[in-house]
C-alpha cells in the first residue's frame, strides 16, 4: 500500500472539503485553515493551509499529530 504525499501543491485539489478558520483569527487572513477530507486516500487526515493563500499548498497531518501540535501551542 502506498502512502499518499503529506503535502498538496494546491489546496483546491481537495474538492468537497469545508475549510474552517480558527476562532482566534482576527479576520485579516493571518491564520491557518483546516479541513478534514472525508473520501479517498486522504480521508481521516487533517489538511492545513494558509488563509492568505487559499489556492496555495496544504499540508496533511494525522489527527493525533495535529492535536499534539495545537496542544503544545496552548
Amino acid at each position: 500500500m502506498s502512502v499518499p504525499p503529506r503535502n498538496i501543491p494546491t489546496s483546491t485539489a481537495l474538492q468537497g472539503v469545508r475549510w474552517l478558520r480558527s476562532s482566534h483569527s482576527t479576520g485579516m487572513n493571518n491564520c491557518v485553515e483546516t479541513a478534514r477530507p472525508g473520501l479517498g486516500p486522504r480521508a481521516g487526515l487533517v489538511a492545513v493551509r494558509d488563509s492568505k493563500n487559499p489556492a496555495g499548498p496544504a499540508l496533511l497531518f494525522a489527527p493525533e499529530t495535529w492535536e499534539g501540535f495545537v496542544t503544545a501551542l496552548r
